[in-house]
Order: C-alpha cells, then structure tokens, then sequence
C-alpha cells in the first residue's frame, strides 16, 4: 500500500467510494461475488493525485479464495462505478483497482496488532457510531480493559492546577475498581486522566491521532510505554507511518468518544478540541459530564456552556455512576484519609463549624480574594467536605457522604 500522504481532497473522495462499495459488498448486490462463501472487507480506498484511478484494498476471511474475490470484484468494477456516480456529485468517478491489502503482514511484523471492522472482538460501542474505523491498529493489551465501562475524559491542553487537582480527586474515587479511562495522550486532561488512572489501578486506554510511528507529544513518551505495557492499551487507526497532522485529531476524537459510554469534560474554552468531542458525544447518544471550574477562567466557558444545555454537572465519581447507571462500590474515605487541608482551606472549613454561611461572609471570616476563596470552596467540594446548598451557601457535610 502506498505510503505517501494523501490529500485532503483524496481522502474525501476515497471515504465516500469506500462507504458505497463497502455497502454494496455487504448487502451482497455485486452478482459476481455470488458463491464466494468468504468474508469480504473493504479496508481502504487510496485515490490517485489526479483523481482518475483509485485502488481499493480488500481483505477476506479465507486467504485461499484471495484471487478468486479480486477476480470477482474487478469484475463488478464498471457496476460499482455506475453505483457511485448514482449516489454521489463527484463529476468524474476513478477506474476501480482492486488489490488484497498487505498491510497487517507488516504490521504483525512490528509487533503492532489489529481489529477489523468485521472481528467479533471489535467494540461493540465503536461500532455503533457513524463513520466507525474500519480498522484499529494497537499496541499493548485492549481486551485486559473492561469495554463495558468505559469513560472518556477530555479537556484543555492548557489546563489549570485547579482542573487536574480536580480531575485526579474524581477519578481517584474510582481506585481499583473496572472502570476504563479513555483519553487521547495529549497534553494537560488527557495526560492528567491517564495518569491519575494508572496511579490508581485503573486501566487506560489512548487514542492517538497519527501511526505508531510517532509520539506526540513527544513528552509523553514514557506514558505510551508504561500503557502499552501493562495497563491498558494505546489504539490508532492510522497506518504507522501517519504523522500527526491538524486535521486527524478531530477525527480521533470521535473514537475517544465512541468507544465510551460516557464523556467527562474537566476544562473547555468555547473553540477547543473538548467541544468538537462534546458535539460528537452528543451525536452518538452517549452521556455528557462536567467538572465545574472558575468562572473568572477562561477555559470554563465552554463547561458552563455545555452545561446549560443540559450536561450534567460532576463533583465527584457518584455523580459519574449515577449519570451512567453503573453499580459500583466506591471505597469511601474517612476525615483520616482525607489529603491534609491548606491553611487557606482550614480557616474556609473553620468558618462553617457552628452553621452554613453564604460567599461573602465566608470571605469576611477569611479575608480571603474572591478568586481564591471561589476556587478553595469548589476544590473543597470535589473533596467531599463542605457542600453548597440554596444558591451561594455552604456548609459542613460528612467526607464520607458525597451527595
């Protein structure tokens, strides 16, 4: 298979001959396939510059019926291309190429492995979306991850203390339970999430947005290892010698959402790569979360946008199986597993001994900046150990109760 990169305009014309010949296989309507009895994938359609020839690289089931298929589909070439020019506004339709992709032979040999659309192993929830990979190349162990409950987290690569610290706490809830994170190896949430699952028995699965011959960021180099190797799995659907290029990071993004039950926002601005996997949550019918953060933060207003609209507002991991109808066990903590209180945190956590107090008396007691105390007041919640009750008051609760 040829390895140059392929144009945007190629790949738009090679996607929409994939769909309709891959249509056509499947509904069994090329006649000169009839008596095949073998599995047929279309895996990919690569375009030529000029937009005059495409190849379409197959695979089947039985490789001693290779030629047979090829035979049978070059063919039904001039059908598939009347089908296409039925079904499309391109104004000239490519000559029909039909090769057995190679491919996996050589990925095997670098000790990548690969999912198929048409394997039974392939998840189940990234079969359901639209547009789903036709296949996914990994490294490390999918199937030691639990798909059955699986919960993306996205977020700014530019992510505040505030938002990591809050993210580690949830997701810290969840220790050694089956719980999957899925995020995509970027910086910032996705490297916090992956990190936080890792440090807390959870397995982690990340999407990349280009082959295995890159790292990116290269930073995260040791993350994709320490993955790879025993704790969960890092997935692409991109042919190892991808780069990393703009446009495939929202197109990972729908396989981060897709492969999950339910996406968890830490921390968005209003034109960030979070939104883009928001909307694609939404579009697949999945449940969408968010982390509350400062309103005084940039990178909240698309939280506060999303949630609006409907998402549901997260500060802690019940709020996450509650949402997603799971029944799980969280190992509650005691006020003496509780991480020690700042200065700042015990004067706020002091000035609610005797009765609930609103925002401002709260900074009368503490003297506090209206930034800081806002940010202390929703760390302190995350932790589960004051509670905001009738608009901007808050009081004491039990840490180990975390409605």
């Amino acid at each position: 298979m040829a390895e140059k990169e392929p144009s945007q305009r190629q790949l738009r014309v090679g996607q929409e001959i994939k769909k309709i010949i891959a249509n056509q296989v499947e509904r069994d309507e090329i006649r000169n396939l009839q008596g095949v009895n073998t599995l047929v994938t279309i895996m990919e359609v690569r375009v030529s510059p000029d937009l005059k020839y495409a190849t379409v690289y197959v695979i089947t089931s039985d490789k001693s019926k290779e030629q047979e298929v090829i035979g049978g589909l070059q063919l039904a070439a001039n059908y598939l291309r009347k089908v296409i020019i039925s079904k499309t506004d391109l104004r000239y339709v490519p000559e029909l190429n039909f090769r057995i992709d190679k491919t996996f032979e050589e990925v095997v040999n670098r000790g990548i492995k690969y999912l198929t659309f048409d394997d039974d192993n392939y998840p189940q929830m990234l079969r359901n979306i639209e547009n789903p990979p036709s296949v996914l190349y990994y490294k490390g162990d999918l199937f030691s991850c639990n798909l059955n409950k699986t919960l993306a987290v996205v977020g700014s690569r530019k992510a505040t203390s505030y938002a990591k610290e809050a993210l580690r706490q949830i997701i810290g809830e969840f220790q050694n339970t089956d719980i999957c994170i899925v995020s995509g190896l970027a910086s910032g949430i996705d490297t916090t999430a992956h990190l936080a699952a890792l440090d807390n028995g959870l397995k982690t699965i990340g999407v990349i947005a280009s082959g295995f011959d890159f790292t990116y960021p290269a930073a995260n180099k040791d993350l994709y290892k320490r993955i790879e190797n025993d704790c969960g799995a890092v997935v692409t659907e991109y042919y190892p010698t991808f780069e990393p290029l703009k446009f495939r990071f929202p197109q990972r993004n729908r396989i981060v959402s897709g492969l999950s039950y339910g996406t968890l926002v830490a921390e968005a601005s209003l034109k960030s790569g979070a939104l883009i996997t928001s909307n694609l949550t939404l579009e697949q019918g999945r449940e969408l979360m968010c982390i509350p953060g400062l309103i005084t933060n940039p990178n909240t207003q698309g939280i506060y946008k999303l949630l609006k609209n409907g998402a549901t507002l997260v500060t802690c991991a019940d709020d996450i199986l509650e949402a997603l109808g799971w029944e799980i066990k969280i190992e509650q903590k005691s006020l003496f597993d509780l991480p020690e209180l700042s200065e700042d945190e015990k004067l706020i956590y002091e000035s609610l001994e005797i009765e609930e107090k609103c925002v401002d008396e709260i900074q009368s007691y503490t003297k506090l900046s209206i930034d800081n105390l806002l940010m202390y007041l929703t760390m302190m919640e995350l932790k589960g150990i004051i509670k905001q009750v009738d608009g901007d008051r808050y009081k004491r609760v039990n840490p180990v109760n975390c409605s």
